[in-house]
Parts: C-alpha cells; structure tokens; sequence
C-alpha cells in the first residue's frame, strides 16, 4: 500500500540515505548536485519555509522516496522548483514516483505558483522522462540560483 505524507523530522535518515544512494547508483555522485548539499541531511527543516512541502512516498509503511516544492533562491515569481525527487530501487515500479509528482503538482498549483522547475543529469534519463509524460518542456539554461551547478538538464512546466 503506498501512502503518501508530509516529511517528519524522523524522516531525514532514510530519505538523505535515499537520496545519497540513488546519485551513486547512477553515477551522479558529484559535486554541484543533491548528493553534497548539506540541506540533504536535515530535509525536515529545509522544507519548514512557507511555499515548500517535501512529501515523502511510504510503501507498507516503509519511506521508499520523496519528493518537494520549494521556492528556490532567484527564481522569478510564481515558480517554484521540484526538489529532491528521489526514489530507493525497492520502491520503483510501483507508482509512487507517479503519485509523488502529482502530489508536488497539486501543491505548487494549490499555492499560487504558475510554473514548476526542476533540475536534474542525463544520468537520471529515466526521471527525465517521466518528467516530459507530465508535460515539462526543456529549457536552454538554468533558472534561479539553485547552487546545483552539476545540473545540466533544466525544465519547466506550466500551469
């Protein structure tokens, strides 16, 4: 059963672990990314700003990825950034990916925002996709100041 809510302080283990482990699977473990960002470890308070949520993606009770909106630094306004969406090898496949981006959708629109970026690798082709199929149109060039400069695939979906 997959059950999707709000991230816990009790949460931030699990989903920097998640995080961390999927850019090694990947071979995106580099700097500029996710992977060294010190928010990674204390997602809890990252996500306490107002116009950010980070959801977290339970399967029978276990955290099996996460996913956010965030109102990142620079970002023109009504447009926020889909962070940090990250799934373990165990949860794939069965949806949550699917029902987390929904859920950052329908988060983002419910609070005003009028476009949703996101920032990601070609290592992560798969996510990528996934990404165009809810209608995220490539982009020349970063938005913002994300800080996440080992990024070099920048997309954009309009409500």
């Amino acid at each position: 059963m997959i059950t999707i809510r709000t991230i816990l302080p009790e949460d931030n283990s699990a989903i920097a672990s998640t995080i961390r482990n999927t850019l090694a699977e990947f071979g995106a473990n580099k700097p500029g990314t996710a992977y060294f960002d010190s928010a990674t470890d204390d997602m809890f308070a990252s996500f306490q700003i107002p116009g950010s949520r980070y959801h977290v993606g339970l399967i029978d009770g276990q955290v099996g990825g996460g996913g956010g909106i965030y109102p990142s630094a620079g970002l023109p306004d009504g447009v926020c950034e889909m962070v940090k969406m990250y799934l373990s090898p165990q949860a794939r496949g069965k949806g949550l990916g699917r029902q987390l981006i929904e859920e950052c959708l329908s988060f983002a629109q419910s609070h005003g925002y009028a476009q949703v970026y996101i920032e990601t690798m070609p290592e992560l082709q798969k996510a990528v996709s996934i990404y165009e199929k809810f209608g995220f149109q490539y982009l020349d060039g970063p938005m913002g100041n994300t800080g996440h400069y080992g990024c070099s695939i920048w997309m954009l979906k309009k409500f």
